[in-house]
């Protein structure tokens, strides 16, 4: 099973520090050409060091003197929510702290007095939110298909069943909550059919539908499915703002304005509300124009890359079944991974994920892939692989 985790770990050598997992990827230490820019084959997207994150504050209030906030209200936060609400098709949005508050208060809302909730097992609110649903919103989630990306809606309908025919005092279906992508099952997407269904059957029955979207830009990008479409069969929907927006954290969620309402003071007496917030929402605002654009390209680029690789023989990449930007990478037993690793980034400024004993890793694509061409790329892997073979 891949995690967050392992692909902030990088490397053991002691030549090229470890990326720890507080994400600081300072390029201080570099043996590289300064000016070349770096690729990185993990995460989603930036992730800057402070000193970093500073410097792309002050470029973009060079661009566009940058307007605070206060307490979650006015200047760019307020832009930010207003341009997710229009891509989302949603009435209203909201800046949030967290994709846990998001989700949660979103579950909490939307089931009103009932108690059921249905989530994938391998889901972030299932797995990943500490109870929060349980311990402080009175929530019961049932978890569907185990360790599955989706479950169908066939799915929900025996669980439903099931419930109705073995319990004697009947408590209320509130929400089905759905993550799109998975990120526990190596990013895969929910197919668009099944979302179709399960929508449409809950429509019928009044069943309320959540979306954690915290990396839909992706499922949108791999699946030709726009994040309207997807946003569209659910009521409410939680975008990330640090997956591959370059937030230090943050997030949106998006709804009808009598949801999204109550939101703010629910934040609040839950101890989610800052005083300024404006840090991270101004470098969302700023990599959110033309992420689509840059995420189709990327999508594009990535598999004619894969295709590229796969010429060489000691380097195998295999996509995952209906995944996004996590495939499978299988170097050859003739292979050093950890000079392989120590090369590419000493020399390229090409960065790859902690490789098993196997010499097999999950290698990620995202929008740094476009800081070159792919013959630059392979031309980097075939020099790396011929110091790195044993």
């Amino acid at each position: 099973m891949f995690t967050r985790r392992d692909f902030l770990r990088f490397s053991s050598a002691s030549a090229v520090p470890a990326f720890s997992d507080s994400g600081d990827f300072s390029r201080q230490w570099l043996t590289a050409d300064p000016a070349l820019e770096p690729v990185f084959f993990m995460g989603d997207g930036p992730m800057y060091s402070p000193t970093e994150f500073i410097a792309k504050l002050g470029q973009i209030n060079q661009t566009k003197p940058i307007e605070r906030d206060f307490y979650g209200k006015g200047g760019c936060v307020d832009e930010l929510a207003s341009q997710f609400a229009t891509i989302t098709g949603k009435e209203a949005a909201i800046y949030l702290a967290s994709g846990t508050l998001a989700n949660q208060l979103a579950i909490s809302v939307l089931s009103g007095e009932n108690t059921k909730v249905f989530v994938q097992e391998t889901s972030h609110v299932y797995r990943d939110e500490a109870d929060a649903a349980q311990s402080v919103f009175g929530k019961r989630l049932i978890s569907l298909a185990p360790n599955k990306a989706y479950f169908t809606l066939s799915d929900l309908q025996q669980s439903i069943e099931e419930l109705n025919q073995g319990e004697v005092f009947r408590s209320g279906i509130g929400v089905v909550s759905i993550e799109n992508p998975v990120r526990r099952n190596d990013g895969q997407f929910v197919p668009i059919d099944e979302i179709k269904k399960i929508a449409a059957f809950c429509r019928e029955k009044g069943y309320k539908l959540h979306l954690d979207g915290a990396r839909i830009y992706l499922a949108a990008a791999y699946s030709g499915t726009s994040v309207k479409e997807y946003a569209s069969y659910f009521d409410t929907v939680y975008i990330s703002l640090y997956k591959y927006l370059g937030a230090a954290g943050g997030a949106i969620l998006c709804g009808p304005k009598e949801i999204i309402d109550k939101m703010e003071h629910l934040a609040k007496i839950h101890g989610g509300v800052a005083f300024m917030s404006w840090t991270n929402a101004a470098m969302a605002l700023h990599h959110l124009a033309g992420l689509e654009e840059r995420l189709k390209r990327s999508v594009l680029q990535g598999k004619q890359l894969a295709g590229q690789l796969n010429e060489l023989p000691e380097i195998k990449i295999t996509p995952v079944a209906g995944g996004t930007n996590i495939s499978n990478a299988q170097l050859s037993p003739a292979i050093d991974p950890k000079k392989l690793s120590e090369t590419l980034w000493q020399t390229h400024q090409i960065a790859l994920p902690v490789a098993k004993a196997d010499g097999s890793f999950k290698l990620m694509v995202n929008d740094s892939l476009l800081n070159r061409t792919n013959d630059q790329l392979v031309t980097a892997f075939k020099n790396a692989i011929r110091f790195a073979k044993r």
